[in-house]
Parts: structure tokens; sequence; C-alpha cells
């Protein structure tokens, strides 16, 4: 069996107890599961999920199971039995918040390469997977997260619009396969930030705490992602490209001069605003600071201990311009918020750009360990696709991958759970 990592040297005896706690964890998350059925199998499934093997399928992981090998029962409860992702996923989000504390929930995608093109919703699109655009699927996730611990607890299977009948970029040949793929009618093409800002309302209908969201470029760079978030009053630090403009904060509009004709101009900044990117160079290399934000493993070979995650920052108060910046009714400045670049050394001008709406006398080291907690999610989708099988679903329904991302879900929050027990203080392997 394993846990993200082998476990090395593990005797029979604690393989066992591992066994007995899994199934302790199975049937607190299968409980609302109306047939004995549906629970065994649930099990069976998370429990090939987590033994050794390359494959992570139905067929070779029934080979793999023992008694519990029943390659057409495992295949028909993934695929088409008809219990529901949504109550897994709200007992595994009040187990794992229960246990991880998290300071932010986290925001991402992820692609699900496919070689033919029968499954739900697969098209030629870009994901950051392949680093170009490729046939996959694409999965918005959210995550629980701390720096020492993280949890998967939602998923959305992104449609493109090709795969919408009411998308005028509709192809008929998809359209046609949603009915075999099992689509509901009523979903459609959603763009990928409000697919998150469905699931952060998921997650606060579960009664579940979300302190602050964290997510890269993808989203932050949508000004309609970032107004749900500020609707939500939900704290932010987002991922922003270098062409987003702003104002420097000190900067105030102004009347113009009024000529007596027509309606009355608006307040307005005398000056253009700048991209991001020129105004951290305006600050100047030397109001980078240096920070240190967590501790990583070394890389390569051979090489053990920790290494520290450092390099050097500037935080600006800024105001963001361009549209869907939203301002106050009675008030024509724009709001103020932070702006955060990573500027190394060794580069010549600043590389990565973060978005905040965090207090103005938030610290630079507290800015900057939340902008780079996004880390625990690149953490999460490595773990569960080398070792967990999460790309490795066959089946081509709509309601077969829920459930087998949730699953997924699941036997990764076993593997925390476990490293939290063995090492409270680092759950995370090498």
């Amino acid at each position: 069996m394993v846990c993200g990592c082998r476990w090395a040297g593990v005797t029979p005896e604690e393989l066992a107890g591992v066994r007995e706690d899994l199934e302790a964890f199975a049937a607190e998350l299968f409980d609302g599961f109306f047939r004995a059925d549906q629970r065994r199998w649930g099990q069976a499934y998370v429990r090939g999920l987590l033994l050794d093997g390359r494959r992570k399928s139905v067929e070779p992981m029934a080979a793999r199971l023992g008694e519990d090998g029943n390659r057409q029962a495992l295949a028909h409860f993934i695929t088409s039995s008809p219990w529901d992702a949504a109550h897994v996923r709200a007992r595994l989000a009040w187990r794992m918040h229960e246990v991880i504390g998290p300071e932010a929930l986290i925001v991402d995608d992820t692609g699900f390469l496919k070689d033919g093109d029968a499954s739900a919703c697969v098209s030629r699109q870009y994901t950051g997977t392949a680093g170009k655009v490729t046939n996959c699927q694409v999965g918005v996730s959210v995550h629980l997260a701390t720096d020492r611990a993280s949890a998967a607890i939602d998923w959305r299977l992104f449609v493109p619009a090709s795969w919408d009948p009411a998308s005028p970029e509709a192809d008929a040949v998809k359209v046609a396969r949603r009915t075999r793929c099992g689509i509901p009618d009523h979903v459609g093409h959603v763009e990928k930030w409000q697919l998150a800002l469905d699931m952060i309302d998921e997650t606060r209908s579960w009664g579940l705490d979300v302190p602050l969201v964290v997510a890269d470029a993808g989203y932050g760079d949508a000004a309609a992602f970032r107004l749900g978030l500020e609707e939500r009053a939900l704290p932010y630090v987002v991922g922003i490209s270098s062409r987003h403009t702003a104002h420097p904060a000190e900067a105030r509009p102004v009347k113009p001069v009024y000529a007596g004709t027509g309606r009355p101009p608006k307040m307005q900044y005398p000056e253009p605003a700048q991209t991001v990117k020129d105004l951290v160079i305006a600050a100047g290399k030397a109001a980078a600071r240096p920070v240190s934000w967590r501790e990583g493993s070394r890389p390569g070979k051979g090489q053990s201990g920790v290494k520290r995650m450092y390099s050097r920052f500037v935080a600006l108060r800024i105001r963001p311009a361009g549209r869907g910046v939203r301002r106050a009714i009675d008030d024509p400045e724009l709001p103020e918020r932070w702006l955060l670049a990573e500027w190394p050394a060794t580069e010549s001008e600043p590389v990565q750009f973060w978005l905040s709406d965090l207090p103005s006398g938030m610290p630079l080291a507290t800015l900057v360990r939340l902008a780079k907690l996004r880390w625990r999610i690149e953490h999460d989708y490595r773990e569960m696709k080398q070792a967990l099988g999460l790309a490795h679903f066959e089946g081509r329904t709509w309601t077969g991958w829920h459930h087998h991302v949730t699953l997924v879900s699941t036997a990764h929050a076993f593997c925390t759970l476990q490293r939290l027990t063995r090492d409270p203080k680092d759950p995370a392997p090498a």
C-alpha cells in the first residue's frame, strides 16, 4: 500500500493497522450510502487506489484486490452506481477542515490527457499539465491548505464551448456525444473562474469557514473572479499578469474643468494608469526585500535535508484600474490593494506578480507566504497523479469522472491523515 510515497519497511502488523484505519475512514465518508454493497465497493476502490501499482484503472486494480477484485462490480460502482459525489465531498471537507485548520482555499485546474475523443468534455484546449494546447479534459478543483497539509475537497469538469449546444461555438459531433456521456441537460459551458466561485459557494454551504482564497493568474486575471470574491467578503491573494494597469496609492482623481455645456464630466485620474510591471520597476530594485517563506526538500539524487525557499519581493499599495474594477457609488477613488512582485537578485526585472485585498498593515513576510501557498496544490496534483491514479480513469461518462476524482481525493486525504499521525510536524514527503 502507498500513501503518496512508498512505505518502505512496513511490517504486517503495521499494515493491518493501516487497513483498520482505512476501514474506519471509509465508513465515516460512505455512511450516507443506502446500500451495503456501495459501502463495500467504495472502500475497495479507495484501497485499490492506495495499493502499489503503475495503473489505477479498474481492471489492474481489480487484479490486486484479492477477494474484492470483482472488476464488473467496481466498474459499475464507479461509472453508473447512483451515489452522490457531493455528499462524499462534504463529509471529506468536514473531516479535513477539522484536521488541517486551513489558512486558505486554493483554486486551480489540471489536465487529463486523452488519446481519443469519446470521453465527456474532451477537446483540444490548453492545459498546464502539458504546457500546450492538446486533447484533454480539464478539471477545476479547490483545496483546503496550510503550509503543512492540504486536501482536495471539490471538483468540476470544465465543459468547453464546443460541447454546449447553446454556444455559438457548438460542435455538432461533440454535442451528439453528450447523451452517451451522460452529461446532464442543464450543464453547459461555464468559465473556469465561475466554476471556482460555485465551488467556493458550495464549500461555504457545507458550513465551512473560508478564511482566504489563493489562485494563480489564470483566475486572478479575471476581474469578475476578484469582484465575486469581494462581493462574498472573501479576502484573496491571486496571481496576475504583468499587463494589468493601476495607479499609485497616493494618486487622487480630480474634476476636469467644466465648460458649462453638456453633462458635467466625472472625476478622473490626471495621469494614465501604468502597468503593474512599470510601477514595480519605477519603485526600483532597491525596494526589493529578502524573504524566506518555507523549507523545501533538496532536489537531486543523493541530496538530503531541507532547503530554505528564498527570494526578494517588492510590495506596493496601488489602485487597480482597467475594465471590471468596481468603484464605490459615492467615492470616485479606485480601491487600494496590495501589489506584490517577486524580483530575484539575479533578474533585471520582476518575474511574478500578485494582487491582494488584505489589510494595509499586513507584513511583507505574511503576504509572500500566503502568495506562495499555492505550492500545496501542485503537490496535491503530483501526488494524486503519480501515486493515486487521478488521470487513470478510462470510463467516458460525466458521472464516472466525478466519482473517480472524488475517491482519489478520499485516498489522498487518507494519506494526509496517516502522515499527520506519523509525523505531525511535516506530513509532506520529500
